[in-house]
């Protein structure tokens, strides 16, 4: 009998590419907000009781990091709350249930990247309310793997990358923040990751499978300045046609670029955790970024 998945947020980023990289494994039941409305406790309670899912992907949640500060209410809704109602119900059913979170439930301050053991302080209501939605689930009693990530990005929906071609088609200059460190990953690995970790569980069980909290990002780090003169440089490389070259890619500060959220400069991730748990390799992601820059500028 083939296992049944529930994915929410089925339209974004992740959701999209969960699709694709569960479609082998079984049947796939993707919500997006019509089918199940995140923000809304019936909606999530009825979608998952009518689904009876075997795994459930928490893909959905609100990202709008500056707007979470003026509507902390629906932030809170769809990513602190939802979370743990996804989980009661899921541990009604048996079920497990794969969450992804942020880099932004930490200040950034850290010199090194950030351990599972560190002591989480986000900065913004966007990051609070990610960590709210992580303890919720934790104390839901559903079987769980929350995964922390950093920019994400890929072939669906709005993201960095996407911005700054369509920035750099429309200027000769960009000014981008260069003091502000992570590794994008992709969600197309993400999604990847997460199919064969789910598949492992329902191979192997639950009585030794490693539940839990894991940091998981693609390999090496970089500036938002030095990936935008990464995506321009393989985009004129390429023969696209742009009014920005890598060399007018400017580098600025954080104070130079004020938002109404506090960014982290430090959104490092140290998934040695993930990595001996699971015995995945995770790619430079410079790999991802190319996979992706391909796609786009052929397209």
């Amino acid at each position: 009998m083939f296992p049944r998945f529930l994915i929410t947020g089925a339209n974004g980023q992740l959701g999209f590419e969960l699709q694709r990289a569960l479609a082998p494994l079984g049947e796939v039941i993707a919500l997006d907000r019509s089918g199940c409305d995140l923000s809304n406790a019936d909606s999530i309670r009825s979608a998952v009781r009518s689904a009876k899912p075997d795994v459930i992907f928490n893909a959905g949640a609100y990202t709008a990091v500056d707007k979470a500060e003026s509507e902390p209410d629906l932030a809170h809704s769809i990513n602190a709350v939802a979370p743990g109602i996804i989980g009661e119900e899921a541990a009604k059913l048996g079920a497990l249930v794969i969450h992804h979170s942020t880099d932004y439930v930490f200040d950034g301050t850290k010199a090194e990247a950030y351990l599972e053991t560190d002591i989480p302080n986000p900065l913004g209501a966007y990051g609070m309310t990610k960590l709210a939605g992580e303890q919720a689930l934790a104390a839901s009693g559903a079987m769980y793997l929350i995964f922390r990530t950093s920019w994400v990005y890929g072939l669906n929906g709005k993201n960095f990358i996407k911005t700054i071609l369509r920035l750099a088609s429309e200027r000769s200059e960009l000014k981008i923040v260069a003091d502000q460190f992570g590794a994008p990953t992709g969600a197309a690995l993400l999604a990847d990751i997460s199919a064969h970790v789910a598949a492992r569980y329902l191979r192997e069980g639950a009585d030794s499978f490693p539940f839990g909290l894991y940091h998981l990002t693609a390999s090496g780090e970089t500036s938002w300045h030095e990936l935008a003169r990464h995506v321009v440089a393989k985009a004129t490389a390429a023969e696209w046609k742009l009014l920005a070259t890598p060399d007018r890619i400017l580098p600025i500060t954080t104070p130079e670029y004020p938002t109404p959220a506090a960014r982290p400069a430090n959104s490092r991730l140290n998934t040695s955790k993930f990595v001996e748990a699971f015995g995945i390799q995770l790619p430079d992601w410079r790999i991802g970024v190319d996979q992706v820059m391909d796609v786009l500028v052929q397209g």
